[in-house]
């Protein structure tokens, strides 16, 4: 009875405006293919609310092979935008005809929460349906890019910690780590320290997650896990976010390849390095060359000293550290692509393009900081569709 009440538990058919978009193949298995922009004008689910709404929905961006397809069957004239997000015709009229509850998940992704007495097994299958065909509370991995181009990216605002005013007291329900023996403790501190850069960047459960820092790649007295928990209890976010930012660090921690043993015979290997980094209503841009290949040279230490000079709070000597990490794991995993490396200078004083070369510190209002974020996601999302293009 439960499957003949499908058709009787659908929503109303959603409201929309003017034409139904064009359907069109793109290749020889009879699917057919919307674009995505012109399914949200007719919607009324512009700038990225269709699939925010819907995030089930399969999409893709269109090849240039597949753009002049679509161009030859007269769907796009030869002016239209090079950027095309392709949907599934069937999935829009599920959506349209009210039968959209199936897209408000990424089913191929949630996995319910475990809890206790939980096998690690039954936490790795789909979550379970409830009354009303929605799934279990759970956490949706998020995707990790696959290359290390996203430390090239602005460093935002980090999630601020929860302040309740209504609480006079602080309860911590995270686990405490204070029961590690001294004899681990001091094997630990015979380990070389191996910074990695990590990016927080998650949505989830209403949420969202944005944080920059640096794992010690040999740190063996406390797991992602841990770090996490601890981390979700600060901020007061739902637990949900513990799997999904542990996740995170470990993929980032395993695909970071940052070996410079091959410049030590090298003794002029310069990159440019940029900063562009906001903390709270503050915005640190500069530019400087550093030398890979020279071993005293520590990012966390020209943080701190660029923070002393410059006024800025112990805040900003984390986010630069990891800006700087991030770029040199970015420039000795392409160096061997660099065709024009910089030249060799004279003097370290620069008598051309100060202002190129000097910070930048600026006061932005509530509203022009939020300007700026917006515009540089949006940049870098753009730059990385080229990317992936090409």
């Amino acid at each position: 009875m439960g499957r003949a009440k499908d058709k009787d538990e659908r929503d109303e058919p959603i409201s929309t405006t003017g034409r139904k978009p064009d359907r069109f193949m793109i290749d020889d298995s009879g699917e057919l293919y919307m674009i995505g922009s012109e399914v949200g004008t007719h919607l009324k689910m512009t700038r990225g609310l269709l699939y925010r709404k819907y995030p089930g929905l399969w999409r893709k961006q269109a090849t240039f092979e597949e753009r002049k397809k679509i161009e030859a069957q007269g769907v796009i004239s030869a002016q239209s935008t090079n950027n095309i997000t392709l949907v599934k015709a069937l999935e829009i009229d599920d959506v349209i005809d009210g039968l959209d509850e199936k897209y408000k998940y990424d089913h191929t992704k949630v996995y319910a929460t475990p809890s206790k007495g939980q096998d690690k097994e039954e936490t790795s299958t789909p979550a379970r349906r409830t009354r009303g065909n929605r799934p279990q509370p759970g956490w949706i991995p998020q995707t990790v890019p696959a290359t290390q181009s996203y430390h090239l990216d602005a460093v935002p605002t980090a999630t601020p910690v929860s302040r309740s005013r209504f609480l006079t007291k602080r309860v911590r329900s995270s686990p405490i780590i204070n029961d590690i023996d001294e004899a681990a403790m001091h094997d630990a501190a015979q380990l070389d320290e191996y910074l990695v850069p990590i990016r927080l960047d998650i949505d989830l459960e209403g949420h969202r997650l944005r944080d920059t820092l640096t794992w010690n790649k040999n740190e063996k007295n406390l797991t992602p896990e841990q770090f996490s928990e601890i981390l979700v209890d600060d901020l007061e976010i739902p637990g949900a976010f513990v799997p999904a930012i542990a996740n995170f660090i470990r993929t980032q921690v395993d695909g970071y390849d940052a070996d410079t043993k091959a410049l030590v015979e090298n003794s002029d290997h310069r990159v440019i390095i940029k900063l562009n980094i906001h903390v709270g209503n503050t915005s640190l841009v500069d530019q400087f060359e550093w030398d890979i290949s020279c071993p005293q040279n520590s990012p966390e230490e020209f943080a701190r000293t660029l923070c002393q000079e410059l006024g800025l709070g112990g805040e900003f000597i984390s986010a630069i550290s990891y800006s700087i990490r991030g770029q040199l794991g970015w420039h000795i995993k392409t160096m061997t692509f660099t065709e024009a490396p910089l030249k060799t200078i004279e003097t370290p004083l620069r008598t051309g393009n100060l202002d190129k070369w000097a910070p930048s510190i600026e006061n932005l209002t509530d509203q022009e900081m939020e300007k700026k974020i917006r515009d540089q996601d949006r940049n870098a999302r753009r730059m990385r569709r080229l990317a992936n293009m090409n």
